[in-house]
């Protein structure tokens, strides 16, 4: 991976897409199961370290597509738009389970690689993980621009990011050659959808699995990592 793990620490790669509707289900349940792993564990748990990688579903989207979602995943899939507003209807129930009030009536369908651009920048700032958070909310739920240049710097503006600079580095594709970098790093591991997460740079949790899921795989690492017996391990001796 991109940085070394220390012993005291479990990093998580993340592979996502901002319009991918299962990477921020994804995101919700692995906080929630992050936040069990870390209340089991007690005083002793290692900080969970998360990093994000650029994954672009699809590639060839327009930035201004002249549809709906239904337009689009009609066409893209070759779907009944009967059956893709089934197909909506149960994502936005998934969604709402975990918090998430998707809007796909004022969702507007674009390309994404100048705001895996903007990841990247937020991530050089600092503030990489709040901007993967804002930029979700922003697509599903409040129905915000996020493939144009203008819009994507308003955004990157309420984290405190500089406007101007941000307008500056996506005019220039400062981070494409990082975006690029993160989708050769998935096709050497086989990814072929999001989101999916890499656990201490040795485990693959492909989709939005369930909160005990991450759990499991976070315990079964710090076992793994620890040379003496973890709290876990000792209640069950």
């Amino acid at each position: 991976m991109s940085e070394t793990i220390k012993s005291e620490t479990i990093k998580v790669d993340i592979w996502s897409d901002i319009a991918c509707p299962w990477c921020y289900i994804g995101k919700r349940k692995f906080e929630s199961g992050a936040a069990t792993f870390a209340a089991e564990a007690g005083e002793d748990a290692p900080d969970v370290v998360v990093e994000y990688h650029s994954y672009e579903l699809s590639p060839d989207t327009p930035v201004d597509f002249a549809g709906s979602e239904i337009d689009f995943l009609a066409q893209h899939k070759g779907l009944p738009a009967g059956q893709v507003q089934g197909m909506l209807d149960r994502v936005t129930g998934i969604a709402a389970d975990v918090g998430l009030a998707y809007d796909y009536d004022a969702l507007q369908h674009t390309n994404t690689v100048k705001a895996h651009q903007l990841l990247h920048y937020a991530k050089a700032h600092g503030v990489q993980l709040a901007a993967v958070e804002r930029l979700l909310k922003a697509y599903f739920i409040e129905g915000h621009h996020v493939g144009r240049i203008e819009d994507l710097a308003d955004l990157g503006a309420e984290l405190g990011l500089d406007r101007g600079d941000i307008i500056r580095s996506l005019t220039e594709n400062e981070y494409l050659p990082a975006v690029r970098a993160d989708q050769a790093q998935a096709q050497e591991y086989g990814i072929n959808g999001v989101p999916f997460f890499v656990i201490d740079g040795k485990y693959g949790v492909s989709g939005a699995q369930d909160p005990a899921t991450f759990a499991q795989v976070l315990q079964q690492v710090w076992t793994e990592n620890s040379p003496t017996p973890t709290p876990t391990q000792e209640q069950n001796a």
